[in-house]
C-alpha cells in the first residue's frame, strides 16, 4: 500500500511540475512580445540625431531620466516609448515649417541601455547590451554559472513606461535594454 502511495504522490507532484511549467511558458511569450517589434528608447540610451544639410543641429543626445533629450530649436522633447521611426517623425513636425523647409532627420541608436546580471553567476554586474542578446549569452558574459546555480532558467525583470514584470524565463528568452537578470540558487 505504501508503494501505491508513493506513485500517487509522485505522478501528482509530476502533473504539478507540467502545469507549472505550462504557465512559466505562456508568461514568457508575454514578455517576448515586448521584445519582438521595432525598439523603443528610454532613459539612457545614447542616440545620433542627423538633420541632413544642418550641421548645427545634428548631434549625440543622451536619454535623460525624466525620459527626454534636449535638441536645439524645439528644446526638451520627451522621446521614452517611442521608436527611432517614430522620434524622427516627431522631430520633422516640430522643425517644419517654421524651422525648415522639408527636413530629413534620421535617427540611430549608438548606446543601448545596460543589462543587469545578478545572483549566481560568476561575476554579477552591469553589461553593455547587445541585439539579439540572450539570457543564455548573457550568463556567458557574466563569467557563465557558479556550482550552485539553477541552470537554464532565470528570473527576468522587465521595466516599460505602465509597469514593471517580473517573470520566470528560460535561457534561450531574447532580452531588451534595461533588463534585469537574477540566477537563482538550487536548493538540491
Amino acid at each position: 500500500m505504501k508503494t501505491f502511495e508513493k506513485i500517487l504522490s509522485l505522478i501528482f507532484t509530476l502533473g504539478l511540475m507540467t502545469a507549472c511549467n505550462s504557465a512559466t511558458t505562456q508568461k514568457s511569450s508575454v514578455v517576448l512580445e515586448n521584445s519582438i517589434g521595432e525598439y523603443v528608447l528610454g532613459t539612457g540610451d545614447k542616440i545620433s540625431l542627423i538633420v541632413f544639410g544642418h550641421e548645427d543641429l545634428s548631434g549625440e543626445f543622451t536619454v535623460d531620466s525624466t525620459g527626454s533629450i534636449s535638441f536645439p530649436l524645439i528644446k526638451e522633447t520627451k522621446v521614452s516609448s517611442l521608436t527611432t521611426k517614430a522620434l524622427e517623425d516627431l522631430i520633422t513636425e516640430k522643425l517644419s515649417p517654421q524651422y525648415l523647409v522639408d527636413p530629413k532627420v534620421s535617427i540611430e541608436v549608438i548606446d543601448y541601455r545596460d543589462i543587469f546580471i545578478l545572483g549566481e553567476v560568476r561575476t554579477p554586474g552591469k553589461y553593455d547590451y547587445i541585439p539579439g542578446l540572450t539570457v543564455q549569452k548573457a550568463i556567458a558574459i557574466a563569467g557563465g554559472y557558479t556550482y550552485r546555480a539553477q541552470e537554464r532558467s532565470a528570473e527576468l525583470t522587465r521595466q516599460t513606461d505602465q509597469e514593471i514584470r517580473t517573470q520566470v524565463v528560460d535561457d534561450k528568452e531574447l532580452l531588451a535594454p534595461g533588463d534585469t537578470i537574477v540566477v537563482k540558487r538550487r536548493w538540491f
